[in-house]
C-alpha cells in the first residue's frame, strides 16, 4: 500500500450521539509516529476527552481541519463506532477501517464496505484468546461499563452503601445483586464491594463461581442448570426457555431484598436475555435501583427503556448508553493501546499484511478486497 509513501493513519472526530472517546491518545500516536506512519488527526478529535490538538501536535500528528480530507486519503481509518454512511463513501478504495463494527447487527453497512473495496476490521469481533488479550477492546470498555454502573446506581441510591456505626444508631450495608459476572460484572462487583456493600452476583456458566467468590461476592446458583453454559469464546449460551424461567424464579428471591440490581448479560450477536421481570421490579422495595448495562441490546430488564430513566412503583430502572464514554479520558487511552496492539499485530515493514492463516485477523476481519471474510458472518 505504502510504496515509497507513508501510510496515512486517519483519526476522525466521533460523530455518534453520546460519543466523548477519541480513537488514538497522543502517547500511542507517537508510537506510530516512530514506526514510520503519517498520523492524521481531525482538529478537536480529542478535545471531548480532554486530550487537546497541541498535545497531538507534539506527539507528531498532523491536525486536519477538513474532514473529508482525511476521510478520502487515509489509507487507514480508526475510529470508535462506525462512521456514518457518507463518511464510508468517502473513504478511498483499498483502504482499511478499524473501529466496533457490530457486524450482525449491521449486515447493510457489511454490504456497503464490501461495495466500496473497504478491508473493515471490528474491534467487536477480536477473538477472546491469550494472544489477544493485549487487543481486546470489549474487555476494557466493559471493566469501565462496570465500574461506572456500581458508581451510578450508589449515586442514585438514597441510602448508605457501607454499614455505618453513627451515635445515632447502626445503619446496615446496602445489598447489591449484579446480574451476569463476565469482565463488566465482576468490575461491578468488585467496585461495590470497595464501596461496602454486600454483593451478590448471578450468572449461568458456574466456572465464575471462584471469580465471584474471590472478590468477596455470594454466587447465586441455580440447580441444574447445563454444564455446557459457555461459548468457545467465553460468553454466556442462550438457555433453553425452561431453563430461563428458572433462573428468573430464583433471582425474583434475591431482587426482592436488593437496593441495586446491576445486569450485564449479552449474548453475542443477540438480544439481551431477560432476566428482570416487571413482577420482579414491582415487588422490590420503593427507593431500589436497577441499572441496565444491556440496555443498548434490548435490555436485561423488561421495563428498561435505553437512555431514559424510568420510575416503577418508586423504583428506579435505568438504561445509560455508551457507559464508557462517561469516562472519556481513560476509555480512550485503554481502547487506543488495544488499537497500538493490533496495529503492532498487522503492521509489516510500515503496511498491514493479512494473513488469514492467524486466528486473530481472521476473525477480527470482517471485509477485504470486496468479500466477506469473518467466518461469523459466513456461519450465521
Amino acid at each position: 500500500m505504502a510504496g515509497d509513501q507513508k501510510v496515512i493513519v486517519g483519526i476522525p472526530k466521533e460523530t455518534a450521539e453520546h460519543e466523548q472517546r477519541v480513537a488514538l491518545v497522543p502517547e500511542t500516536v507517537s508510537k506510530l509516529v516512530d514506526k514510520g506512519l503519517d498520523v492524521w488527526i481531525q482538529s478537536d478529535a480529542g478535545l471531548a476527552s480532554n486530550y487537546l490538538d497541541e498535545t497531538y501536535e507534539e506527539s507528531g500528528a498532523t491536525i486536519c481541519s477538513d474532514r473529508d480530507q482525511l476521510l478520502s486519503e487515509s489509507d487507514i481509518l480508526i475510529s470508535i463506532q462506525t462512521p456514518a454512511e457518507e463518511d464510508l463513501m468517502k473513504m478511498k478504495s483499498g483502504s482499511v477501517l478499524i473501529c466496533f463494527l457490530w457486524a450482525l447487527q449491521n449486515e447493510k453497512t457489511v454490504e456497503l464496505l464490501k461495495e466500496q473495496n473497504i478491508t473493515a476490521l471490528g474491534m467487536d469481533a477480536i477473538p477472546r484468546i491469550s494472544r489477544a488479550q493485549s487487543m481486546d477492546a470489549l474487555s476494557s470498555m466493559s471493566s469501565i461499563s462496570g465500574y461506572k454502573a456500581a458508581l451510578i446506581g450508589a449515586n442514585e441510591l438514597d441510602r448508605y452503601l457501607p454499614m455505618m456505626m453513627t451515635a445515632a444508631g447502626t445503619i446496615a450495608p446496602a445489598k447489591v445483586l449484579v446480574l451476569g459476572a463476565g469482565v463488566a460484572g465482576l468490575q461491578s462487583i468488585a467496585t461495590a464491594k470497595r464501596l461496602g456493600a454486600v454483593v451478590e452476583a448471578f450468572d449461568i456458566r458456574p466456572a465464575v463461581k471462584e471469580q465471584v467468590e474471590s472478590l468477596g461476592a455470594s454466587f447465586v446458583e441455580v440447580p441444574d442448570l447445563d454444564d455446557d453454559s459457555e461459548t468457545e469464546g467465553g460468553y454466556a449460551k442462550e438457555q433453553a426457555e425452561d431453563k430461563q424461567e428458572r433462573q428468573r424464579q430464583v433471582i425474583h428471591e434475591h431482587a426482592k431484598k436488593s437496593d441495586i440490581i446491576i445486569t450485564t448479560a449479552l449474548i453475542p450477536g443477540k438480544p439481551a436475555p431477560l432476566l428482570v421481570t416487571k413482577e420482579m421490579v414491582q415487588d422490590m422495595h420503593p427507593g431500589a435501583v436497577i441499572v441496565d448495562l444491556a440496555a443498548e441490546q434490548g435490555g436485561n430488564c423488561e421495563l428498561t427503556e435505553a437512555g431514559e430513566t424510568k420510575l416503577v412503583n418508586e423504583v428506579k430502572v435505568m438504561g445509560p448508553l455508551n457507559v464508557p464514554s462517561m469516562l472519556a479520558y481513560h476509555a480512550s487511552q485503554l481502547y487506543s493501546k488495544n488499537m497500538l496492539s493490533l496495529l503492532n499485530h498487522l503492521l509489516k515493514d510500515g503496511d498491514p499484511q493479512f494473513d488469514f492463516e492467524d486466528e486473530i485477523t481472521l476473525k477480527t476481519t470482517i471485509t477485504h478486497q470486496g468479500e466477506i471474510i469473518s467466518p461469523m458472518l459466513k456461519d450465521n
